[in-house]
């Protein structure tokens, strides 16, 4: 078994455990809407804390890293709408292929950088989170507002949630804290990494919670587009990108990582919040989720040869 397959074998069980969980109802219909939340607000949110205001970011090369990872993010935008009038979509299932194609599953992301790398490449990943995460957020909300599927009363709540988002806060805080020389002092640090160690576990597992198998059944232009480019086309100009500007090892596995992860399941609920095409989005976040397990392996196989 090769280290890959070693390191992110072990995360792609839990997001079947959390398939069959799913599937059986257990422990109960409303128990994991209430363990997202919880996930969302606060476990994720710590472990991004704890990394972040605690790590020598002075190790990871930013820049490099803003340039890749947005660099390939900002391109597959911009082709997205350039193609738009060829792929025929109405505008709601546009809206669904343009989060498929863009968004990232961050406790994937996470999970597997620190399962690869350890503690250097958590920094890495809570760095890439602290890039990615707004920086979709505004593309894909922009995107419900071009394609004008987003009422005046939608847009306002919409921007203003982007304010509000915790993981953009906690990215906020963590670098704030590390900059500052505060850290986190006493009891506080064990305290929050305690908290930010249940995040990535029970994520993973939330994530097969989410899956809908149902919806594999969909297959068309749309889930084959958003498809090709999150699975095939971002991760070889992300590779590519890295190789240009001479990322370090560490830096490029988790760069690669995270343009080839999954879409996130959250995008199921904006798709059905903001007037997208939300049975696809779930035909989208099942499908890759699953052809991750085999084109997450591949991919960093490769960069590592």
């Amino acid at each position: 078994m090769s280290g890959v397959q070693a390191a992110l074998g072990p995360l792609f069980l839990l997001i079947l455990l959390g398939a069959l969980l799913g599937w059986r109802r257990l422990p109960s219909d409303t128990f994991w809407p209430a363990m997202e939340r919880l996930i969302y607000f606060l476990l994720f949110p710590a472990m991004l804390v704890a990394t972040l205001a605690t790590a020598d970011v002075s190790r990871v090369p930013i820049g490099q890293v803003a340039i890749v990872l947005l660099g390939g993010i900002g391109a597959f935008a911009a082709l997205l709408w350039w193609v738009k009038p060829w792929l025929g979509l109405e505008a709601p299932a546009f809206t669904s292929v343009f989060q498929g194609a863009l968004r990232f599953n961050t406790y994937v992301g996470v999970a597997g950088a620190a399962a690869l790398h350890g503690q250097p490449g958590a920094t890495v990943a809570a760095v890439a989170v602290a890039l990615m995460v707004p920086t979709i957020n505004v593309l894909c909300v922009a995107s419900f507002i071009a394609a004008g599927t987003l009422g005046p009363s939608s847009l306002s709540k919409s921007l203003a949630a982007l304010t509000r988002n915790p993981l953009i806060l906690a990215c906020v805080a963590g670098i704030a804290l590390n900059l500052s020389g505060i850290g986190l002092p006493g009891w506080s640090e064990r305290a929050v990494s305690l908290l930010g160690r249940a995040a990535l576990p029970l994520g993973l597992v939330a994530v097969g919670v989410a899956l809908r198998p149902r919806a594999l059944l969909r297959l068309d232009r749309g889930v084959w587009s958003a498809n090709l480019v999150k699975l095939a086309l971002m991760p070889a100009v992300v590779l590519a990108l890295g190789a240009l500007v001479g990322l370090d090892p560490v830096s490029r596995d988790v760069t690669l990582l995270f343009a080839a992860l999954p879409t996130a399941t959250s995008a199921y609920i904006l798709a059905r919040q903001l007037g997208g095409d939300a049975e696809l989005m779930a035909a989208l976040i099942t499908g890759q989720t699953l052809l991750a397990m085999l084109s997450l392996p591949l991919w960093l196989s490769l960069a590592g040869g």
